[in-house]
């Protein structure tokens, strides 16, 4: 890592966090899959336009996070996380800047022609994924509502936007979805704020993790099977129920990441669970995407 030069295409890709962008793209992939289940007629346009802008603010996101860290601090060399650009020096603090208007940038105007399909709702929404995205860093994730927004930005506004602007509809249904989205991708949060639990509680940093303590294992057990829950639930009703045993592989990687969890229960070997539970996030999309689709 020590070789990668300063402002270099690889430091930006670096920075970018590559790994986090199945998180982003998840939820929307979930969507299309149960817009076109359901609907004959969908709007294919807007659902690579959601996609796109998904994966654009989560680039964004995480320039603003590599940029407002440093600049207060936070990452250090005992930093226990993946290693950051500015910390690193792979980039430097006024091109970082720079990064985040271009990705705003674009990220808006990959955004605005979904006017068309939704009206002008889509651009309050629009704003509203900008905005809070610079205050999950500035403010909102130190008093513990990091996993609220998680629900709503990857839960309920991308799985409930993306069908409605391919359908024109919504339903019980698909909001049950987001919900089972959002809370499943919680995970990725609590197993990140788990692994820096004492490091966020010196700085006064009040995640959910540090509210809980070392029992957050249990919350992380409990999202995934209530996610699952919720799916299974829609599939009984629908008389399908069989559709469920496409769950059994999230399932059984969901538990062996818990069991992960619990044995490490600190330090940096916690990121092997961290990326572990990505994976596991983009299956259960995949698999209940899958479901809806037979």
């Amino acid at each position: 890592m020590n070789r990668i030069r300063k402002n270099s295409p690889k430091a930006w890709f670096l920075a970018a966090r590559p790994k986090t962008l199945t998180g982003a793209a998840s939820p929307v992939i979930l969507a299309i899959a149960t817009a076109w289940a359901s609907s004959e007629e969908v709007a294919w346009i807007p659902a690579v336009l959601c996609i796109l802008f998904a994966l654009t603010m989560q680039v964004d996101a995480n320039f603003v996070n590599d940029y407002l860290d440093f600049q207060r601090g936070i990452d250090k060399e005992d930093r226990l996380g993946p290693e950051r650009a500015c910390s690193q020096g792979w980039i430097e603090l006024h091109q970082m800047k720079k990064g985040i208007f271009l990705t705003t940038l674009v990220a808006c105007l990959v955004g605005l022609p979904l006017i068309y399909w939704g009206g002008w709702a889509m651009v309050l929404i629009g704003l509203t994924c900008v905005i809070f995205c610079f205050l999950y860093t500035t403010s909102l994730a130190r008093l513990g509502l990091g996993d609220i927004l998680v629900l709503v930005f990857f839960g309920l506004i991308p799985v409930c936007t993306t069908f409605y602007l391919m359908t024109g509809k919504l339903n019980s249904e698909i909001i049950a979805y987001s919900i089972a989205m959002g809370l499943v991708t919680d995970n990725l949060l609590i197993v990140n704020n788990y692994r820096d639990r004492e490091a966020d509680a010196k700085v006064g940093k009040k995640t959910l993790v540090v509210i809980i303590g070392e029992k957050a294992t249990d919350l992380y057990l409990f999202l995934g099977i209530l996610a699952t829950a919720i799916v299974l639930f829609i599939f009984i009703t629908e008389g399908a129920w069989w559709r469920g045993l496409l769950m059994l592989p999230f399932l059984y990687f969901h538990f062996k990441n818990h069991l992960s969890m619990v044995r490490i229960n600190h330090g940096r070997e916690l990121n092997k669970v961290l990326g572990s539970t990505s994976a596991a996030i983009f299956l259960f999309a995949i698999s209940v995407a899958i479901a809806r689709l037979l």
